[in-house]
């Protein structure tokens, strides 16, 4: 089996971090960095880990991260469109 799969039939969700932080060597310069993995939402430890291995080991200080996920593994949809159409 996949362990992706598995994570996914277990509640982890595909999590999108950007994080936008200082650089190094030019303190007035913002850089954008993207993180995804899968992570447990509302908590997220894997993203929580990442972070804290970041500010610990990197020199870049973190100035902001937006976080977004989305389940890949759910019920589908089903909705009737509006408007009437005429088939000639």
């Amino acid at each position: 089996m996949d362990r992706s799969f598995i994570a996914q039939l277990n509640n982890y969700r595909l999590t999108t971090a950007e994080i936008l932080y200082w650089m190094p060597d030019h303190r007035h310069v913002l850089q954008s960095f993207v993180w995804q993995n899968l992570d447990l939402a509302p908590k997220f430890p894997a993203l929580t880990k990442f972070l804290d291995f970041w500010e610990h080991n990197l020199d870049g200080k973190v100035h902001r991260v937006r976080v977004a996920n989305a389940q890949l593994i759910k019920p589908a949809e089903f909705r009737f469109s509006n408007g009437l159409y005429a088939l000639h």
